[in-house]
């Protein structure tokens, strides 16, 4: 396998170059692993398109799911659709392209939007807590605090904090010198890799960058724990045996999408690097990247019964159309 030689220009006219693409060798394989890599992101990459996108349509179009837990839901999926698409798209024509490379304002645009889309995650993921946590340990109150208005607030003040915290960040990096060589171990452009690039250390750069990041992870699932532990203790005081099933199964969801997103990624970004493989990393990125964003519609379709029940409106309704 080839790969395009370094190419850099000369800044200054120093002795000093600048790397304009890097190479990212993606996962390693024949030929007929690679076609075999391309079909099976393919499939998850679409049907992840669908999914989510039908959740979408859901819950436009049926009124019962006009309420605020369905509205986070909505948006939520809306959002999953960008995150996946961040990475995915490229990951596939990096497959099958021979050179493999990724031009500078790419690969750092990519970065930019990775981290942006996953810090927008978590703190939807924190506000449907939150939400969960209202409806179950304050329903007299839950009405008049989970407004429409209140709603549209908290929807854009996640994807403001998402967006509005890398634009500095991540061009502080990308204005540090990079000489070559320009190539990263990974099927998308992440933080480690990018700075070890670097031929000027940046030790606070990087301090600050991941001092951020575990902020952000922190205080969501700090909050997220928070949540259900309150949660859990108001449903546990529920005579019922039926009570506290319906409680359950309003949050249960939610729960397994928490765990399965924040599993992943405090296993990358908050053990020690040295104990995670190359291979590992990229497993684990794609597990969180791509994987988790294809389980999360059949998560929240299979374990709710008015989503089943509206998923099953939109098909009916499509296949009308299709036979008119």
């Amino acid at each position: 396998m080839s790969f395009l030689p370094l190419r850099y220009v000369d800044t200054m006219n120093t002795s000093a170059t600048h790397v304009t693409e890097f190479v990212l060798l993606g996962f390693p394989g024949s030929w007929k692993i690679q076609i075999f890599l391309f079909v099976l992101f393919l499939v998850f990459y679409v049907l992840t398109l669908l999914g989510n996108g039908a959740i979408i349509c859901a819950v436009r179009c049926d009124s019962r799911l006009h309420t605020p837990m369905y509205f986070f839901l909505g948006n939520f999926a809306f959002l999953e659709i960008w995150y996946v698409s961040s990475t995915a798209p490229n990951m596939l024509a990096n497959i099958l392209s021979k050179t493999k490379a990724i031009s500078f304002s790419r690969c750092f645009l990519q970065f930019y939007f990775f981290f942006s889309l996953g810090t927008t995650e978590c703190f939807f993921l924190t506000i449907m807590a939150y939400d969960r946590y209202l409806a179950i340990c304050r329903p007299l109150h839950y009405p008049v605090i989970m407004t429409r208005r209140r709603c549209c607030i908290l929807v854009s003040s996640c994807w403001l904090i998402g967006f509005l915290g890398y634009p500095i960040p991540v061009f502080s990096i990308s204005q540090l010198p990079f000489c070559g060589p320009n190539i990263i171990d990974h099927f998308l452009c992440d933080m480690d890799q990018l700075m070890a690039l670097s031929c000027a250390p940046a030790p606070i750069k990087k301090l600050v960058f991941y001092i951020q990041n575990s902020f952000f992870l922190i205080f969501t699932i700090a909050y997220i724990l928070r949540s259900y532990i309150l949660l859990l203790r108001a449903v546990f005081q529920v005579p019922s045996a039926a009570g506290r099933r319906k409680a359950f199964s309003t949050c249960g969801s939610h729960l397994a999408v928490v765990s399965l997103f924040y599993g992943t990624v405090m296993i990358m970004y908050m053990s020690p690097a040295y104990g995670i493989s190359t291979l590992m990393q990229k497993i684990l990125t794609l597990v969180y990247t791509v994987m988790t964003l294809l389980f999360n519609p059949l998560i929240y379709s299979l374990r709710n019964k008015d989503m089943k029940l509206a998923l099953w409106k939109v098909l009916l309704g499509m296949r009308i159309v299709i036979n008119l």
